[in-house]
């Protein structure tokens, strides 16, 4: 089903209080973490692709590489406020990947996997997984927005997820790593 209208949207909003300073600015091999997540999430892959952030540098490089930049103004109510601020910015899309932005080791042909996964059978909620472990990405078909948009608090897709356990598919990721998200600082690791 090439025809499939996928949009992406990069969760760029969170607040990092594990992490004890904004996250998504440390850097990894140094790329500071929003970066490699447009590496590994590039716009081009999309019919429309939008960064949810709070943070006017994220926004603005963003902005700069293609994305359509959607500001969160209150990221204190938690990330079901940048679900639905992203979902409510693309124009109709059949589907939508949705992706933080602190999986470090996360490569753009994992992404590439799953989302062919998705287009071979796009009835599913497709997930990016390593040995049955599920993580992110994950790719919603459109009949799944209503239950996104109506989440509230602290809480993303995973809660539509463990209502629906029959509606997922797993794909594979090339390494366990992938699915690594950064909550607390690593050693060497630099947060400005």
């Amino acid at each position: 089903m090439s025809g499939l209208k996928l949009s992406a949207v990069l969760l760029a909003a969170g607040l990092s209080r594990r992490y004890g300073a904004n996250k998504l600015l440390a850097e990894v091999d140094g790329l500071p973490l929003y970066r490699r997540a447009f590496a590994a999430l590039p716009p081009s892959l999309f019919a429309q692709a939008a960064v949810v952030s709070c943070y006017d540098e994220i926004l603005a490089a963003a902005a700069a590489a293609g994305y359509l930049p959607v500001r969160n103004p209150d990221p204190a109510a938690g990330q079901s406020g940048s679900v639905r601020l992203g979902l409510a910015a693309l124009d109709a899309p059949d589907a939508v990947l949705f992706a933080v932005c602190d999986q470090p080791r996360l490569t753009r042909e994992s992404v590439a996997g799953l989302i062919a996964a998705h287009r071979a059978a796009p009835e599913h909620i497709t997930a990016l997984s390593c040995r049955g472990r599920r993580g992110n990405p994950v790719i919603f078909p459109a009949r799944w927005f209503p239950a996104l948009a109506a989440l509230t608090g602290d809480v993303g897709g995973g809660a539509v997820l463990r209502a629906h356990p029959e509606a997922l598919r797993l794909w594979e990721a090339r390494s366990p790593e992938e699915l690594d998200d950064l909550d607390t600082p690593l050693p060497g690791l630099s947060a400005e």
